[in-house]
């Protein structure tokens, strides 16, 4: 149901960002899509602000009001964190486990899979949430903004909560 259906792009490396805004900032941006009707949120896989925004999904369906949120991870490939960190894979693994549901847009790495995923996810949207800092001049970020924006689908950016 892409009317009732957000995704979130943003950079993998959050340095310099305050992440306890950002995490606020998401909550927010999600509450009140969640007041429109919103209840599926698809999130990549990916460290940095993927993780982020996992993290307060899974967060939020333990309270009474957000009971209906759906969290949906989009992947890449099997395995894409094998070279992760162990804490980074830990933390993979517990946003895997309890997402409603994981989708794979392919089955091992191939050029070009992380913006097939983003494609994906935006096709699957009405709106997206982006982190998306100014002045980057290219990137998966980049790309997924401007892609959804070309398909009609609104963006929300929450650097320095601007837009």
């Amino acid at each position: 149901m892409r009317h009732k259906t957000c995704c979130f792009t943003g950079h993998r490396s959050l340095d310099g960002a305050d992440l306890e805004f950002l995490g606020e900032a998401v909550f927010d941006e999600v509450s009140l899509l969640y007041r429109f009707g919103f209840d599926t949120f698809l999130a990549g896989g990916a460290l940095g602000f993927d993780t982020l925004a996992a993290r307060e999904i899974l967060r939020m369906k333990l309270l009474p009001d957000f009971s209906g949120l759906k969290l949906v991870l989009v992947l890449p490939y099997l395995g894409q964190e094998s070279r992760w960190d162990p804490a980074d894979r830990a933390m993979y693994d517990y946003i895997k486990r309890r997402a409603d549901e994981v989708i794979y847009t392919g089955d091992v790495y191939a050029e070009g899979l992380l913006l097939r995923r983003d494609r994906y996810m935006v096709d699957h949207s009405a709106h997206c949430i982006a982190y998306l800092e100014q002045g980057r001049s290219r990137g998966g970020t980049l790309y997924t903004v401007r892609y959804a924006r070309k398909n009609g689908v609104s963006v929300t950016n929450l650097w320095n909560g601007k837009d």
